[in-house]
């Protein structure tokens, strides 16, 4: 399945600081598989130091953060961690519902946990204008009050149109205002890769 995301302009130089801080890495070309597996492995090595001896639960966004979450679920579970995890889908609370020109097909959301008093890390592929995020956050409200949300991003490419922040970032990507992102991800699609496209528009 292919997912394209267009991307806004170049990171400005005080994220790329925060990014180099915080160990993340910063990419201006496309992602190898190898990438990509880093990128999960990033992410996990993140929530671990910040959550030793706490519980939490992964909640992926559909499609591209569901199998990102699994990945991570997988991970953590081999260094002996084992978290539950759900899905979301957020079809139904875009901001852009009404303007679409078909309806959404819908995949269902999975939660097998109470939503209340959690401490949830919802997980998606890429992060761009945050208005994703607006959405999930308005769907697991639905299912109850967390005791907390964070944010986890397999990429982040910057340019928020909403203020959310990611608390875990696997990779910073730097592309072109109107470039496109094929991300690919090997349970949903065969293979790993991040190809940036150029929109010659």
């Amino acid at each position: 399945m292919m997912r394209l995301h267009p991307i806004s302009s170049l990171i400005p130089f005080k994220k790329l600081c925060i990014a180099q801080e915080y160990k993340y890495k910063t990419m201006s070309q496309n992602l190898t598989e190898d990438d990509v597996e880093q990128a999960v492995s990033q992410l996990v090595q993140d929530i671990l130091e910040r959550n030793a001896g706490k519980e939490f639960v992964l909640v992926g966004i559909r499609s591209g953060g569901d199998e990102v979450a699994e990945r991570i679920a997988q991970q953590l579970q081999s260094e002996g961690t084992k978290v539950p995890m759900g899905v979301l889908d957020i079809s139904l609370y875009r901001d852009d519902l009404a303007h679409l020109k078909s309806n959404p097909k819908l995949q269902g959301s999975e939660i097998p946990f109470a939503v209340d008093g959690a401490h949830i890390i919802l997980v998606d592929d890429v992060l761009f204008t945050g208005r994703t995020v607006r959405s999930a956050i308005d769907a697991l409200t639905d299912y109850g009050r967390p005791a907390k949300i964070e944010l986890a991003v397999l990429i982040d490419r910057g340019h928020r149109e909403l203020p959310f922040a990611p608390d875990y970032v696997g990779v910073h990507l730097q592309t072109q205002r109107m470039d496109y992102v094929d991300v690919k991800l090997r349970i949903n699609d065969g293979k790993d890769s991040v190809v940036v496209i150029e929109n010659k528009d």
